[in-house]
Formats: C-alpha cells, sequence, structure tokens
C-alpha cells in the first residue's frame, strides 16, 4: 500500500482483514495525508476535512471489516464517538443570512422545506450508490430514481427550481465545490446534497476528525497490517516496491497517491501537467488568545457576491477578487479537549502552487469581508495567540499538481462513480488504486466509498 491517507488506511484494513499480508508505506511522519493533527499555543487542532457526512457508508464499512461473524467488533476497535453538530453552517450571501436547515421565521423555511421533502430518501439511496458495485443489483431501483439528474449539472437542476429564492439557490449551488469544481461542471447530485446532509447530519469524532484517521490505522493494525511512516517511495514496478533504499516484494500494489504523483513513480516515469485542475485552498489554523463574541456560529460560509466569476476565475486558474470563506470555530472543550478556543480560517484559491500567509493581498480581503459579515469589534488576527497557514504550496508538496485537493479536474459526468483513473487496469493488473484523486468529490464518504469497491473487486479477483 502506498500512501497513508484515509483511502490508503481504509483499504489496508480491508485487504488485511481479506487476510493478505500487507505493509502500509506512507512519506510523511504521519498518517492521514491532508488529515493532520496540529497543536498550536498547546491547543489541538485538526487539518482537512471537518465533518463526517453520510454515517451509512462509515457503518457499511465497519460492516464489511467485521464480516458475518464477528459483528461489533470493528465498531469497539474504531471506538469513534460522534458528535451531531447542530447545522451545517451559516451562510451570508449579498446580504442575506440564513442557516443549513434554514430556520423557522426566515423568509426562506418554505422554499427550503419543500426542497427538503422533494429530496426525501436520497439519503439511504446515494449511500447504497457509493458503496455498491455497478454490478450490484441492488442499485438498479436507484439508478432509475435517479436516472432524471443524469444528463443535468448541478446548475441546470437548480436553475429548474424557479420557486427557490436566488439566495438560497446560490447557497446550495456552492456545494459543487465539494465535487473539485463548480455548478456547471458538477453532476446535479450534488445540488441534493444539502438536503441531505441537512436531514442526515453533519458529525464530528469527539476529539476532531483526526480521529478517524486514527480508528482507520487501529482497525488496520488489528487486522494484521504493518503501518510504515518517514517511507518515501522513489519507485513502482510490477513485483517490487523501493522506498528508504529497500525493495519491498508484492504481488499487488495499491497506491492511495494523487494519479499524477503516481505515474512518475512507475516505470515509464511519465509526468504531465493536467490542462485542468480542481481548486486548492489557503487554511489558517489559530488558537485564539480571547473568544470571539458569543454570537458567532462555529461554522459561517461566506460566499462572493458575484458566484458566476469566482466559479469562472477559480476553473481558469485565475486568482478571484471575493472566494468561498470559511470559519470553523470551537470553543474550549467543544470537540476538542482544549482549554482555549479554536477556529479554522479556509479560502478557496486556484492550484497555482503559491504560498500565502495572512499578509496576502487576498487574505486580507478576504478576512476583512469576513469581519465585517461577522460584525467582528477587532480583526480576526488580533485574536490569535499563534497560527501556522497551509496553502497550494504545502498541498502540492505531498499531494496533486499545484496543490489540487481532488487532483485533475474531469468532465461532470466523470466525477463521482464514473471517475477517472479507474480502479485498475488491464494493462497493469497488479496495480490498483483508492483515494480522493481517483474517485474525487464527495470528501470522506467518497474516499471510503471508492476503497470499499476497488478492494472489494481485488479481493474478488484473488478468490477466483
Amino acid at each position: 500500500m502506498v500512501g497513508g491517507g484515509l483511502g490508503g488506511l481504509a483499504a489496508a484494513g480491508l485487504l488485511a482483514r481479506a487476510g493478505l499480508r500487507l505493509t502500509l508505506l506512507e512519506a510523511a511522519p504521519y498518517l492521514g495525508g491532508k488529515s493532520r493533527r496540529l497543536t498550536i499555543a498547546g491547543q489541538r487542532l485538526d487539518t482537512g476535512p471537518e465533518f463526517l457526512t453520510f454515517l451509512g457508508i462509515w457503518e457499511e464499512f465497519l460492516r464489511r471489516w467485521d464480516g458475518p461473524e464477528d459483528r461489533g467488533t470493528g465498531e469497539q476497535i474504531a471506538d469513534l464517538d460522534l458528535v451531531r453538530l447542530p447545522e451545517i453552517g451559516t451562510y451570508h450571501y449579498r446580504g442575506d443570512v440564513c442557516s443549513l436547515p434554514v430556520e423557522e421565521g426566515h423568509p426562506w423555511h418554505a422554499p427550503w422545506q419543500r426542497y427538503v421533502e422533494m429530496h426525501e430518501g436520497f439519503g439511504p439511496d446515494v449511500t447504497l450508490l457509493l458503496v455498491s458495485d455497478w454490478k450490484d443489483p441492488r442499485i438498479r431501483p436507484v439508478l432509475r430514481r435517479i436516472a432524471g439528474l443524469a444528463k443535468l449539472t448541478a446548475k441546470g437542476y437548480l436553475d429548474s427550481l424557479s420557486w427557490l429564492p436566488d439566495g438560497l439557490r446560490e447557497i446550495i449551488a456552492v456545494h459543487a465545490l465539494d465535487g473539485g469544481a463548480g455548478p456547471r461542471n458538477s453532476p446535479a447530485l450534488y445540488a441534493a446534497m444539502p438536503a441531505v446532509i441537512a436531514t442526515e447530519g453533519a458529525w464530528v469524532p469527539e476529539g476532531g476528525l483526526y480521529e478517524l484517521v486514527l480508528a482507520l490505522a487501529r482497525l488496520a493494525e488489528a487486522a494484521g497490517a504493518e503501518l510504515k511512516t518517514g517511507e518515501p517511495v522513489e519507485r513502482v514496478e510490477q513485483g517490487r516496491v523501493f522506498a528508504g533504499g529497500k525493495a519491498y516484494e508484492a504481488d499487488f500494489v495499491v497506491s492511495d497517491l494523487d494519479a499524477n504523483r503516481l505515474e512518475a513513480l512507475l516505470p515509464s516515469g511519465r509526468t504531465t501537467v493536467p490542462k485542468r485542475l480542481t481548486p486548492s485552498g489557503v487554511a489558517a489554523y489559530a488558537s485564539l488568545r480571547e473568544s470571539l463574541p458569543s454570537e458567532t456560529p462555529n461554522r459561517t460560509v461566506l460566499l462572493p457576491a458575484d458566484t458566476e466569476k469566482f466559479f469562472a476565475d477559480l476553473e481558469a486558474g485565475d486568482e478571484p477578487d471575493q472566494t468561498v470563506v470559511f470559519l470553523n470555530h470551537y470553543r474550549s472543550g467543544e470537540v476538542y479537549p482544549n482549554e482555549k478556543d479554536t477556529l479554522t480560517l479556509q479560502l478557496a484559491v486556484p492550484a497555482s502552487g503559491k504560498n500565502y500567509d495572512l499578509s496576502d493581498p487576498l487574505v486580507r480581503r478576504e478576512t476583512r469581508r469576513l469581519e465585517g459579515a461577522l460584525a467582528l469589534p477587532a480583526p480576526l488576527e488580533g485574536y490569535f495567540e499563534d497560527h501556522l497557514v497551509q496553502d497550494p504550496a504545502y498541498f502540492a508538496e505531498w499531494g496533486s499538481v499545484g496543490g489540487a485537493l481532488y487532483g485533475v479536474a474531469h468532465p461532470f459526468w466523470q466525477i463521482g462513480p464514473l471517475h477517472r483513473p479507474l480502479y485498475s487496469e488491464r494493462r497493469r493488473p497488479w496495480l490498483w488504486r483508492v483515494g480522493a484523486s481517483v474517485h474525487p468529490g464527495g470528501g470522506v464518504p467518497a474516499v471510503l466509498s471508492g476503497a470499499m469497491i476497488s478492494m472489494g473487486r481485488l479481493v474478488e479477483r484473488l478468490g477466483s
């Protein structure tokens, strides 16, 4: 197993549990990939995904790890205590403010309820679709139910809902970023996700999302996998993986690396510069010397005034004038076992490989805009005791070209289940893939479900 991100750890646990002898090699000194645990001024913060959705996918992973004879063992070993967040977030767009779910008494509450009722049952359908191989007959009714969405983009679908208020439509549409593209280039199914998540909930492990990484590592080791960090892989070929001057013999190689990074390690040594990349991000993680005002919500999402221009700039690789800004804010004792408040400030930016800090013009401009939306009495940085910034240059170091969070951008019909590259190819039957760049979009649920499908196919091949 090359790479110890969420996909690699999930795949390692499933393969080892199936009886294979497995060694995982991770270049970084820690497991988790983009998900990492930081200590800033003595306070804990976790990088990467902020919360977990589609809990049915996690439950299905534990069922597959257990097998039919050992129900409940995986859950005990994982030992995740999940807490449901009160809301997905509070959204600001052109002076309008609403939470998701939209609160009672808000002018958008009635259309929001109509939108949610339209997508009733989508949660279990999407969960089944994500965790099932295409040959599974159980998904045929699901495919029939969502067939009308197959030919539409997220924007096309939302535009067809003429009764949605413009502001609410834009707030829903911005979730297309979870697929690594704008609403014009994302499947219509992404337009249903806010309704599903608001209904089924957004969850975070008590202690932070890195607890999921630790849980997957415990499951992999309990199954017999050997997990090695600080082992950068130098070359991958049929039968052998070279790392740290050592050759590891391997009947099969599973890669959790970005697809382009993997290609550079293969005998061809091919490196390509993709024409289009999914977005990157700037994330500032901070421990606070004093609390933000008491009315500041846990999660704030600030949209650009001109969303069309924002998405066009992002997809063209141009830095936007205004971007989407996320502020995740936890008070002492909330989620993390901290004595002080912490926050994460995130901005969507092109995958340019660029370095950013808090003094960068875009970061300063958007931070000021956020302060205005939240009516903060002082500059945000004034609350910081200490902070750390991750940027496209950081994400490019360990991940994809330019720091693209989901790797290469694909046509909307190839995002999700119809992904490229494939889990495996006929020309290299010994090489398999998992991870975010293989099954882009959807965050943790897509990575876990992709690992289940890919490794299910590999185990089936070995059994045949």
